[in-house]
């Protein structure tokens, strides 16, 4: 593939419309990342024609981080403040989903993602400070980070979906390297906190077949089981990680040497 097509199939810039629910639905796994972006009034989630469903979590499970300002979310009439870098975990069976915000002018802007479930869950609210907070890195090799830990066996029950977020540190620029892939699991990207003049070079494609994509602020990366994923920015800056598939094992990947890239 050429830029063009690398970008067109694997790269998703059409988020944080105001006002509206975007969404992208795409193969592997069935999985879909959005965004809902509340302004002027409320915005509910529903379920595209391409769902075949009634509502969106009839047969899915959808988790909610907050990359913006303060706001709150309605699952079947019960309110859940979010504050930036909340996260909630909404369950399969949740029939109506609503969007505000606290302020018009400092709108929240939250980040969606969603997978197939066949069980059900209860709908969690978790903050960061409840996080299970991981310190990785060091400054000889650019990658000291701290990362955020929401839905996973040992925090908040899902059936499938795994997520949570990284911060890298000042003066750190690489995130998963050395790099790993996952064949039982694909996993999507939202970059944030990256300055509107700075880029991530995402890394993508076979270990041995490398390839990259230009990213900016807000825009995400869809990762097939097996292509490796991981990036070096031009600043530092955070990425939001989920993951659907097989299993829900953090640690389950197959680590790939440096010098073994290509």
């Amino acid at each position: 593939m050429n830029t063009a097509e690398l970008r067109g199939n694997f790269l998703v810039d059409s988020l944080f419309v105001p006002d509206t629910a975007s969404l992208v639905y795409c193969d592997a796994d069935r999985a879909i990342l959005g965004s809902a972006v509340p302004r002027v009034a409320p915005v509910e989630l529903s379920a595209a024609a391409e769902l075949r469903a009634e509502y969106f979590t009839e047969r899915r499970e959808l988790g909610v981080l907050n990359i913006g300002s303060a706001g709150q979310v309605e699952v079947d009439g019960a309110v859940y403040p979010m504050s930036n870098l909340d996260c909630l975990y909404v369950g399969r069976g949740s029939r109506r989903i609503v969007f505000s915000s606290n302020d018009p002018n400092a709108p929240a802007q939250y980040y969606l993602l969603s997978y197939p479930a066949h069980a059900q869950y209860p709908t969690t609210l978790a903050s960061k400070a409840q996080a299970a907070a991981v310190h990785l890195g060091t400054e000889a090799q650019c990658n000291r980070r701290t990362i955020y830990k929401y839905i996973h066996p040992g925090g908040i029950r899902s059936c499938q979906l795994v997520m949570g977020f990284t911060q890298l540190l000042p003066g750190s620029a690489w995130n998963t390297m050395p790099a790993h892939t996952h064949t039982r699991r694909s996993e999507v990207y939202l970059y944030f906190n990256l300055a509107s003049d700075m880029r991530v070079f995402h890394m993508m494609g076979r270990p041995d077949e490398t390839r990259h994509l230009v990213v900016a602020d807000k825009q995400a990366v869809i990762s097939p089981s097996w292509s490796i994923h991981s990036g070096a920015g031009t600043s530092h800056y955070a990425f939001c990680w989920g993951m659907g598939g097989e299993n829900q094992a953090f640690d389950d990947m197959d680590g790939v040497a440096i010098g073994d890239l290509k």
